[in-house]
């Protein structure tokens, strides 16, 4: 199964590393150190898209179901309001598969707010992690545009995540 890729993803850090390097006149043309940290950041996406074909990383794991359903990531390419609400629901929260094994065996699915953002990235498949990164906090002096808080699971996110198999696991303090 195809899985939604950002050809942007994994650039921001890297690209901010270069120009960094560079006000400093060091490049990976004259710098070994520099080259090194460039190869670093390049091999990243290489070593995730390694990853992702292993089928042990596609079971039970929610960031391989959010990029391989069609359903659902038209609704992130189509919706930005949308999208900002699937990044604040991965935020710092838990999930777990709905089926007998994963819920009995408490095998739960979570990622940071950094790592949702690189997934709604590849949802849309453009940008990196920081297009979202705290966008329900940066974005909260706006609050016409629909956009919730990191850690918020709207009731419409709920509901899709559920559809796609996936339950919210609610914190002891949340009623």
């Amino acid at each position: 199964m195809k899985i939604s890729t950002s050809p942007e993803r994994n650039t921001f850090q890297r690209d901010n590393y270069i120009k960094r390097r560079a006000e400093e006149g060091r490049t990976p043309e004259n710098d070994e150190d520099v080259k090194a940290m460039v190869e670093y950041y390049n091999s990243l996406t290489i070593r995730e898209e390694e990853r992702e074909v292993d089928p042990e990383w596609q079971k039970d794991n929610l960031e391989y179901d959010l990029r391989s359903t069609d359903w659902i990531l038209e609704k992130v390419r189509s919706n930005e309001t949308y999208a900002q609400n699937l990044y604040a629901a991965m935020c710092n929260r838990d999930f777990i598969r709905n089926d007998v094994w994963p819920i009995l065996s408490e095998k739960k699915w979570s990622c940071s707010w950094r790592y949702a953002g690189g997934i709604v990235a590849h949802m849309q498949e453009k940008g990196d992690y920081i297009d979202w990164y705290c966008s329900g906090i940066r974005d909260s002096d706006s609050p016409d545009n629909g956009f919730v808080a990191e850690s918020v699971v709207t009731d419409e996110i709920k509901a899709d995540l559920l559809k796609l198999g996936w339950i919210v696991v609610e914190d002891d303090y949340e009623s």
